[in-house]
C-alpha cells in the first residue's frame, strides 16, 4: 500500500483517499522494481508526454475533460512500474491461496472448481418457487437463493393487515414451516446449497431450515447455505428492521454460535455491502462500510466467548459489481487483502481459514434501466466478467427485465446462460488472478485499499477501539447515511450533467416503447396463502406452540441463545409473526432518529 494523489469530487471521500496508508519502515521493504530503473521510466515517461503525447494532444485532443469510474475515482492516462513503485511481491500479491490473498482464496481458484452459480429465486407461493428451483437446476444452477417477500421480512403473516396486498409479490411468502417443506419438497437439503436473503427474521428461517433437515433425516452437520443475517447493513442501507441495533446484534450472534456448535457447514452471515452499493455508496464506501461491519460481527461472536477458529471460517460477503470494470477487480482484490491483514493485526489470529475472506457477488441492480431493458445483458456480463476475474466463489445475474419486475424465466435463463458462457466459452476462469500485476489494476487496488483503510479507522475510533461500538454509534449518529447520500447526490448530478452517460436514458434513447412482457403475481395467489395458513393454524396444537413461544420469551429475557428454542417452536407450527412479536414486546419496535455526529 502507498500514498495516494487525491483526486475524485466528494469532499470527505477526497481527503480519505489522499491520506496514504504505511505498513511499516519503507526503507526495509524488498520493492519489485530497482530506484534506478524506475527513474528511467519516469524519465522516459515524461519524454513521451512531450514528443509523442503533447503533438496529439493539441491537434485532437481526448473524447473527454474527466475520466473517472462510477464512483468518481478518477483514473489516470496510463500507468507504469512508476505507478507501483513500492508494490512488495510477497506482503502485497502472493500466490493464490496464500496470505495475504490478493491474488485468490485457493490455490488452483476457477481452474479447479468454478463458482458457484446462484440465481435470485423466490415469487408468490411456495409451490411456484418449488417449481421455479426444480427449473433452474434442470437448467444447470448449482446452487439455490431464495428471495422472500415483503411480509416475511419483516416478520410478520400474510393475514397481518400490514401484509395486505404484499403477499408473495417481492418473493416467497413464508408463514410456517410448512410454507418451506413446500418450496423444497423434492429437495435433498443433504446435496443443495442454499442462500436466503433475509434479515430481521432471519434466525426464524434459519431455524425453519434446520427443522427441515431434521424432518428429512439429513444430519445437521450435512447442510449447507448462506443466511444473510446481516443487521447492520439495514441500519445502516436497506432499512428493514423489527427491534433496535442492540438486540438485532444479539439474534445474529445467536445464529453464529449455534451454527458453530450444530451446522458446521452453513454460513450464518453473509455480510452483505450489496445494499450498501444498491443504496448509492461508492466503490470505496461499499468496501469500508462492509468490512466495518464484519470486525463488528467478529468482536460480538469473541466477546460471547466463542473462539476464531469456531465461527471465523464460515463467515461469508456479499459484494457488488458495478460498471467500472477495473475498480470492481481492485475492490475485490483490495477486500481479501485488507481482512487478511487486520484480522492478524487486531485479532491475532494467524490461522489462514479465519483471514480468508470468501464472497458471494450480485451484479447491480441500480445500474439496470428500464428504458431498452436489453443492455442490461450486457451490463451483467460485464460486471459477471469483473466478478470472476476478481475471484468471486459465487455469483449472481441479474435478469434484464428487473428493472420492471420479479425476472421472468426467459430473462433468468438469459441470465444463467451468461455465466455459462464465461466459465464455458471465454476462457477467463483458466487463469488465476490475470490482471495481478497490470500498473492500472495494482494501482487501482492499492488506492481502494488505502482509502477504504481510512474509513475503517475513523469508524473504529468512533468507538474508542472496538469496531462494534464505531458502527453502533455510526448508526446511531446518522453517520454512514451521510455519507451514501453525498455520494448517491453526486452521482445523480453527474448523469444529470451527462458526466455519467447511462446509455438508452440520457444518451442514445429512443421513443420506441422496449418494455419486455413481465412476470405478474395474480391477485388469487394471498388468498390462497391465507388458506393455507388458517388451515395450519387449525390443524396445530395450541397449547404446544404457546409453551414454545414462552419458551424464546424466557430465553430472550435471560440473554440466552434463542435458536434452540426457536427450532422448537417451527416444528410445532409457531408462525414468524407469533415468534418475532414475542421479540418485538421484549425489546420493542425501533425508529431511526438521524442525530448529529
Amino acid at each position: 500500500m502507498k500514498s495516494t494523489d487525491s483526486y475524485g469530487s466528494i469532499g470527505r471521500l477526497k481527503r480519505f483517499i489522499s491520506v496514504g496508508i504505511v505498513n511499516g519502515d519503507a526503507s526495509k521493504r524488498p520493492y519489485m522494481y530497482d530506484e534506478d530503473e524506475l527513474e528511467a521510466i519516469r524519465g522516459d515517461h515524461e519524454s513521451w508526454a512531450e514528443e509523442r503525447l503533447e503533438p496529439v494532444m493539441e491537434a485532437y485532443g481526448e473524447r473527454s475533460d474527466r475520466f473517472a469510474t462510477v464512483s468518481n475515482l478518477e483514473v489516470d492516462r496510463l500507468y507504469t512500474p512508476a505507478d507501483v513503485a513500492d508494490l512488495d511481491f510477497e506482503t502485497d500479491l502472493g500466490f493464490p491461496g496464500e496470505s495475504p490473498f490478493t491474488r485468490g482464496v485457493y490455490p488452483t481458484m476457477h481452474r479447479g472448481r468454478l463458482w458457484t452459480m446462484r440465481q435470485f429465486a423466490g415469487f408468490g407461493t411456495p409451490r411456484e418457487t418449488n417449481e421455479r428451483f426444480h427449473y433452474l437446476i434442470r437448467e444447470g444452477q448449482t446452487g439455490l437463493s431464495t428471495a422472500f417477500d415483503m411480509p416475511t421480512l419483516m416478520g410478520i403473516d400474510s393475514d397481518d393487515r400490514m401484509a395486505r396486498g404484499e403477499v408473495g409479490k417481492e418473493g416467497v411468502v413464508v408463514d410456517t414451516l410448512r410454507d418451506m417443506e413446500i418450496i423444497f419438497d423434492g429437495i435433498d437439503l443433504g446435496e443443495v446449497s442454499t442462500s436466503f436473503t433475509i434479515n430481521p427474521s432471519a434466525p426464524v428461517i434459519y431455524a425453519m431450515y434446520v427443522a427441515l433437515a431434521d424432518d428429512q433425516g439429513v444430519p445437521r452437520e450435512q447442510i449447507k447455505g448462506t443466511l444473510q443475517n446481516d443487521m447492520f447493513k439495514e441500519f445502516i442501507a436497506q432499512k428493514e428492521w423489527v427491534v433496535p441495533p442492540e438486540p438485532s446484534l444479539k439474534l445474529v450472534t445467536d445464529v453464529v454460535e449455534f451454527a458453530a456448535e450444530e451446522t458446521p457447514k452453513f454460513h450464518p452471515i453473509s455480510i452483505s455491502g450489496y445494499h450498501i452499493r444498491e443504496a448509492g455508496s461508492t466503490a470505496i464506501q461499499e468496501l469500508a462500510f462492509t468490512l466495518a461491519d464484519g470486525f463488528a460481527y467478529v468482536e460480538d461472536a469473541l466477546d460471547r466467548g466463542l473462539e476464531l477458529e469456531e465461527f471465523a471460517p464460515r463467515l461469508s460477503f456479499f459484494f457488488n459489481c458495478h460498471n467500472s470494470f477495473f475498480e470492481e477487480v481492485g475492490k475485490f482484490r483490495a477486500a481479501r487483502r485488507i481482512w487478511a491483514r487486520q484480522m492478524k493485526e487486531w485479532y491475532g489470529t494467524t490461522d489462514d481459514e479465519c483471514r480468508r475472506l470468501k464472497f458471494h457477488t450480485q451484479t447491480a441492480g441500480q445500474s439496470l434501466t428500464a428504458q431498452q431493458p436489453l443492455n442490461n445483458v450486457t451490463r451483467t456480463t460485464i460486471q459477471a466478467l469483473a466478478a470472476v476475474i476478481g475471484g468471486t466463489q459465487s455469483l449472481h445475474t441479474n435478469s434484464y427485465d428487473e428493472a420492471h419486475a420479479l425476472p421472468s424465466e426467459k430473462a433468468v435463463r438469459v441470465a444463467l446462460r451468461t455465466q455459462q458462457i464465461i466459465a464455458e466459452e471465454s476462457g477467463v476462469a483458466d487463469i488465476i488472478d490475470p490482471l495481478g500485476g497490470s500498473f492500472a489494476v495494482e494501482a487501482l487496488t492499492d488506492k481502494v485499499e488505502a482509502a477504504a483503510m481510512n474509513y475503517l479507522e475513523e469508524i473504529r475510533d468512533k468507538g474508542d477501539g472496538s469496531m462494534r461500538d464505531g458502527v453502533l454509534r455510526g448508526i446511531e449518529t446518522g453517520y454512514f447515511q451521510r455519507e451514501i447520500q453525498e455520494a448517491a447526490y453526486e452521482y445523480q448530478e453527474r448523469v444529470e450533467r451527462e458526466e455519467e452517460i447511462v446509455v438508452g436514458v440520457n444518451k442514445y434513447s429512443i421513443e420506441e416503447d422496449t418494455r419486455p412482457e413481465i412476470l405478474k403475481i395474480e391477485p388469487e395467489t394471498e388468498r390462497r396463502q391465507l388458506e393455507r395458513l388458517e388451515a395450519v393454524k387449525e390443524d396445530r396444537d395450541e397449547q404446544a406452540v404457546e409453551e414454545a413461544l414462552a419458551a424464546i420469551q424466557a430465553a430472550e429475557n435471560a440473554g440466552e441463545n434463542v435458536i434452540p428454542a426457536m427450532v422448537d417452536a417451527v416444528k410445532v407450527y409457531a408462525t414468524m409473526g407469533e415468534i418475532m412479536g414475542v421479540l418485538q414486546e421484549i425489546h420493542g419496535a425501533y425508529r431511526e432518529e438521524i442525530g448529529v455526529v
